[in-house]
């Protein structure tokens, strides 16, 4: 290959994100090795950035320092190369010294949000999930936008069995991503895994309207066939309406506990909503695409003698 195609396939992963962490050292060290980063004009850095990042993936960290040396000469003390740099130490010094690089950079600046976030990974992956939350917590107070930060608190809360502030944390996700129904899924799966029956059948509903509104017409959603994220909240709902169903009446039924106060429909809307469920959750895996022995298992569990 050239080394014009090579910087062209190397731009167009660069546009579209493209972790094609192999193919791409293969090609950059082509075309550092013709000397030609030059030809890159300003698009140069990007270039080394992007190989940098490469080359630490697939543990070629002779040719990330390369990147990193004439980047770091280019941009002295920029924060996006410090935060080059401590990717790259991560990839070859102990958890402490990494540490006590994050944390002097932070004196420095401290709303570099990529140092922070790295330690905040960092504090993670050592086990200090105290001191982990505390500052993914002082960051999320800065930088409230900050989605993923939401998010992976909410899987720290959730990893340590603290599933109600693991909620309140996804409620954050909810309100800057109102229209992305994985997030809802999460928490409605989160709010069942807490044992809130009423909260999360209410959740599987929202994510069930997301993944369905688009459809114009009654007739089109009753045809259509569920799919992805849909799949997963029908078969949420229909656990949630079992477990409320395993009651012997409406009353007990309607005595499941709800840290969030909220409340199941009547006995007859819950059967209605379990009938739906069933059909909705067979229509997926009766499709042409689904393995008839997946089907069996489904209808098994279903207790479907269809």
């Amino acid at each position: 290959m050239s080394i014009a195609s090579a910087l062209q396939t190397l731009a167009n992963y660069r546009s579209h994100s493209a972790r094609a962490s192999q193919d791409i050292v293969e090609k950059g060290e082509e075309v550092l090795k013709a000397n030609a980063v030059v030809q890159l004009g300003d698009e140069a850095w990007a270039f080394l950035e992007q190989l940098t990042l490469a080359a630490i993936d697939v543990g070629r960290l002779d040719i990330a320092d390369e990147c990193l040396e004439e980047l770091a000469k280019t941009f002295p003390d920029s924060p996006r190369v410090n935060v080059l740099t401590g990717i790259r130490m991560e990839g070859s010094e102990s958890p402490d010294t990494i540490l006590k690089f994050y944390n002097e950079q932070l004196k420095e600046e401290t709303a570099n949000p990529g140092i922070w976030k790295r330690k905040i990974s960092l504090l993670r992956r050592m086990g200090k999930i105290d001191d982990c939350v505390e500052e993914l917590s002082t960051y999320l107070d800065t930088f409230y936008n900050d989605l993923e930060g939401w998010v992976e608190l909410a899987d720290i809360y959730a990893s340590c069995h603290q599933y109600t502030s693991s909620l309140q944390a996804l409620s954050h996700s909810l309100l800057l991503a109102p229209q992305n129904p994985f997030y809802a899924l999460q928490f409605a799966e989160t709010a069942f895994t807490a044992n809130d029956i009423p909260l999360a059948l209410k959740m599987f509903l929202v994510v069930i309207d997301m993944c369905e509104r688009d459809l114009s017409t009654p007739i089109e959603a009753k045809e259509s066939v569920p799919s992805g994220v849909g799949v997963r909240a029908w078969y949420g709902l229909k656990l949630c309406c079992r477990r409320a169903l395993g009651r012997s009446s409406a009353s007990s039924s309607s005595s499941l506990t709800s840290q969030s106060n909220t409340s199941l429909p009547d006995l007859k809307k819950l059967q209605k909503l379990d009938e739906l469920a069933t059909e909705r959750v067979l229509t997926a895996y009766s499709a042409s695409a689904r393995g008839a022995e997946g089907k069996a298992v489904v209808m098994a569990w279903m207790g479907s003698t269809d």
